[in-house]
């Protein structure tokens, strides 16, 4: 991972503590408001979107996203029409 870029994966775990201090936002398949992803990037101030059960085989490395935290959405900006990726459990998590 490189400064700056958006973790997209199935779920995270306590080992990958370091890669959030470098990341924008956090973008997972499995999860919910208590998930491990969810609670580090509150801590960190981060947007995430949990539980979309497909963002990791959905999206593409090097493709650029807009992640809101806020309505539970990704928005692959890359595709020739801009693809919304959410999932009947997406959970927003915004920073407070």
């Amino acid at each position: 991972m490189q400064q700056g870029e958006i973790l997209v994966a199935t779920v995270t775990a306590p080992s990958w503590g370091p890669i959030f201090g470098k990341i924008k936002a956090t973008v997972t398949d499995i999860g919910g408001m208590m998930s491990h992803a969810a609670i580090v990037c509150r801590e960190y101030g981060l947007p995430a979107v949990t539980g979309t059960g497909s963002a990791s085989t959905t999206i593409k490395t090097g493709q650029r996203l807009r992640v809101d935290g806020t309505k539970g959405t990704v928005q692959i900006l890359d595709a020739e029409e801009p693809e919304l990726v959410s999932g009947p459990g997406a959970h927003s998590h915004t920073h407070a």
